[in-house]
């Protein structure tokens, strides 16, 4: 069967040589010899996905070597001893790689811990005396950079995470589309799981409806994070393990949205609905929530300092007797689902042009649970765009 028949929406050769050129350039600039990534899963895996086009997924590891001056080797799933080289520019799939090596190596066999390590190994021969960018820290296994500082003693490993989160985070035409794509298809999941709730129906249920419209659109994967409760209660959103909740007349029912699109690309929208009223509280707490989410958007303009921002909002919802955040407010979107940057107080970048930044304002009182949850589009001078067009209100339905 054709490649071009099986891939959801690649992004294109030319996307991909955009991001390895500006990348290449970086590490010039800052004198190192290759970079070394690893992820298992496509909602944090971005910098797997950002080179390659491929998602990590489902727990399995997934390693990227991103030489300054060679094509990438990529180690993953596959049978034991595997090598498959490809000629220039690679193939239809793995665009960009030089060899893949296969390794059937999983976190629940601790004997397997290092296979993939020492296949990184071979990958980063040529730079054995070299300087080694490490992506992403916490996504790697401890098992993978304990080898590798062994075994490559002359090496010199550098977190060069924030090198390349600042190129990442600034979207191109072409992501900008993937992500518009992305709002347009959760505008439609709400849509339609609004249409269908009603009393007797569990919460996962629900989920499952919004999840069933973004397959249809596109989506691969994502999170979908449901709750309800009476009127008059803080009907807080929970993981599917706790979405067994079977809904009555007159709840409130709230879902959060949060899955990627066509090529990958994340979003995530918010809101609530009632089956019958909302209560005047409710109203009058969901007014307060949309100012303040004008007031963080009006701040985020490209040179802002993040946790400027963070402390501003917080000052102004105690000025007006809410609760202060202390979750995540606000942050940058793209391959994953939380990506640079953040509005919170230890986030060193600032605002940038062209960046995909979720808003979500949410806070907690005896009887509501209020929110609401939109990406926007940092222009020139602030915000340029809201991407999603579900209407900002809490949807009664009668």
């Amino acid at each position: 069967m054709a490649a071009n028949e099986r891939i959801n929406h690649p992004i294109s050769t030319a996307e991909l040589e955009r991001r390895w050129a500006a990348v290449r350039a970086a590490m010039a600039e800052h004198g190192i010899d290759a970079l070394l990534m690893q992820s298992n899963n496509d909602w944090m895996g971005g910098y797997v996905k950002y080179f390659t086009d491929v998602p990590a997924t489902n727990g399995y590891p997934v390693t990227v070597v991103f030489p300054k001056d060679d094509r990438m080797s990529v180690i993953a799933q596959g049978p034991m001893g595997v090598v498959r080289e490809f000629p220039p520019p690679g193939d239809s799939v793995r665009r960009g790689t030089a060899r893949f090596m296969g390794m059937p190596s999983y976190a629940s066999c601790p004997y397997t811990a290092e296979y993939d390590a020492q296949l990184a190994e071979q990958a980063l021969e040529k730079y054995w005396g070299g300087t080694i960018g490490l992506l992403g820290r916490a996504a790697m296994s401890f098992a993978l950079g304990d080898y590798l500082k062994r075994a490559l003693l002359h090496a010199k490993f550098v977190d060069a995470s924030d090198m390349v989160d600042r190129i990442k985070a600034v979207k191109s035409p072409e992501e900008l589309d993937r992500i518009r794509r992305t709002a347009a298809l959760q505008d439609k999941a709400m849509e339609e799981t609004f249409a269908a709730v009603k009393p007797g129906m569990r919460e996962l249920e629900l989920a499952a409806v919004a999840e069933h419209v973004g397959h249809k659109y596109g989506s691969e994967q994502g999170l979908f994070l449901a709750g309800s409760g009476p009127v008059g209660t803080a009907a807080v959103f929970a993981n599917r393990y706790q979405q067994n909740r079977v809904l009555r007349e007159g709840d409130q029912f709230t879902i959060l949205i949060e899955n990627n699109g066509p090529g990958g690309f994340y979003t995530e929208l918010g809101r609530t609905c009632v089956l019958g009223r909302a209560s005047q509280e409710m109203k009058d707490e969901f007014a307060f929530v949309l100012e303040a989410q004008k007031f963080t958007l009006d701040r985020m303009k490209p040179g802002a300092k993040c946790s400027e921002i963070f402390a501003e909002y917080n000052a102004f919802m105690k000025k007006n007797k809410r609760p202060e955040e202390k979750r995540l407010h606000s942050h940058g979107q793209g391959y994953d689902m939380v990506e640079r940057p953040l509005i919170r107080h230890d986030e060193t970048m600032t605002i940038l042009k062209n960046t995909n930044m979720v808003c979500h304002p949410t806070y907690i009182t005896e009887r509501t649970y209020s929110w609401c949850c939109d990406n926007f589009l940092i222009g020139e001078s602030g915000v340029a765009e809201k991407l999603h067009r579900f209407p900002q209100k809490i949807v009664e339905l009668e």
